[in-house]
């Protein structure tokens, strides 16, 4: 029995999923110790729920798309509506080495994949499939690619296990940042910050509704580089704010559909979600340059941490573990591979060369989750440490612009070399 649930049902079980999450969390200290994020504890525990009525009952849900779609365009847009160009000049030689990183990897991802796959006796176009399509592409790119793998190259069941595999990505991606970060920053010797032992009544009720740990600054007030960092810190926003917000918000994901059917087929296609951080970047620089407006950070900050949160459970809650179950054992044995390389690679090559300190501690976190997942995940990942130890402007500076502008650009590039090679 097929059951489809429209966005109100969608949003409410989103919550829930949420509520799930952060009460395990407080509840189990070695999910907590391990910095998983709570969407993703909430949300696989959903995804079992989900399983099981399949399973023994035959029930199947389908969960509204449109809305997962728009959380996720809404934080991207979130992004680029908090990135002045100085914020971006900021980042500097250290973005463009972390990008020299994240494109090596992409590579080494694909290599590994069409390697395995060889040996394995698959088709070697299906270790893409396994390699940077779905992995560091996503849902979205899986899909993209599947088609063209099926029509040009007639790599049978390419879209199915592209989705299958961008799944366990996601999956993957949230549980192995968070105890590589707290493996590097364990050899730093850093302890986790400290709560507050003399919280205000507003802090009291900001922590009893966050989704997250309950740290904050003892004077509660917000400060522009925590931006995604603490998204239970309390933020001074108004409703007239708000709404002026979102208006902004809905400008960039018009601006981006609109962008997305202009250059579909062209040699500028890009990703919707790319096109809404760009329009963000675009709409607030504009602004506040041209005609010198005064941004709502706060507001931004606040709605693009929600729809964060949002985003993440509603695709784990989408998650179908039985399209996992139908993997072939050799593609198992490539995904497993494929992860444990991801680990090595993060704890081995991107902290050490963006630095063996802190903050390249979290930039592996972040790494581990679009490199595997998404952007939002390593966005996750990165909250969950910093929310536990300290903050770090640079992570949040640079893995968004790498994950969100640059790695599907590298990423197509080097898949369309793949593709070309006579294996």
């Amino acid at each position: 029995m097929e059951i489809t649930l429209n966005g109100y049902y969608t949003l409410i079980f989103a919550t829930l999923v949420l509520l799930l999450g952060r009460f395990m969390i407080k509840n189990i200290k070695v999910l907590e110790d391990f910095n998983i994020p709570e969407p993703v504890v909430g949300g696989l525990v959903a995804a079992i729920i989900v399983y099981s009525l399949n399973i023994f009952w035959g029930y199947t849900f389908n969960f509204h798309q449109g809305l997962q779609t728009a959380t996720m365009l809404m934080f991207f847009a979130s992004i680029g509506l908090s990135a002045d160009f100085g914020r971006l000049k900021a980042g500097g030689t250290p973005l463009l080495i972390f990008l020299a990183v994240v494109s090596v990897f992409i590579v080494l991802q694909d290599v590994v994949g069409v390697g395995m796959a060889s040996a394995l006796g698959l088709d070697p176009l299906l270790g893409l499939v396994t390699g940077s399509i779905s992995l560091t592409g996503g849902h979205g790119t899986a899909g993209a690619w599947g088609v063209v793998l099926e029509e040009e190259y007639g790599v049978v069941g390419a879209t199915t296990l592209g989705i299958a595999v961008a799944t366990y990505g996601l999956v993957a991606g949230g549980i192995v940042g968070g105890p590589v970060a707290r493996r590097l920053i364990k050899n730093l010797g850093l302890q986790p910050a400290p709560a507050n032992p003399n919280p205000t009544k507003a802090e009291k009720v900001a922590g009893a509704q966050s989704l997250y740990s309950t740290k904050h600054d003892e004077d509660g007030d917000h400060r522009e580089e925590e931006m995604f960092e603490k998204p239970d810190n309390i933020r001074l926003i108004t409703a007239s704010s708000t709404i002026e917000t979102l208006a902004l918000f809905a400008a960039a994901l018009a601006i981006a559909d609109i962008m997305t059917i202009v250059a579909e087929g062209t040699w500028f296609q890009l990703p919707t979600f790319v096109w809404a951080l760009a329009a963000g970047v675009i709409i607030r620089n504009s602004l506040t340059i041209v005609f010198n407006f005064d941004m709502f950070d706060r507001a931004i900050d606040v709605i693009g941490n929600a729809s964060l949160s949002l985003f993440l459970a509603m695709a784990l809650l989408s998650l179908k573990l039985w399209q996992l179950t139908d993997l072939a054992g050799p593609v198992l044995i490539i995904l497993l591979v494929q992860t444990i390389v991801m680990i090595l690679y993060a704890y081995f090559v991107t902290s050490r060369i963006m630095g063996k300190d802190y903050d390249a501690a979290v930039l592996a976190a972040g790494h581990c989750g679009f490199g595997m997942g998404a952007t939002p995940t390593a966005i996750a990942n990165m909250q969950a440490v910093t929310d536990r130890y300290l903050p770090s402007p640079k992570a949040f500076l640079i893995v968004p612009m790498v994950g969100a502008f640059f790695v599907d650009i590298i990423n197509a590039t080097v898949l369309q070399i793949f593709t070309k090679i006579p294996f």
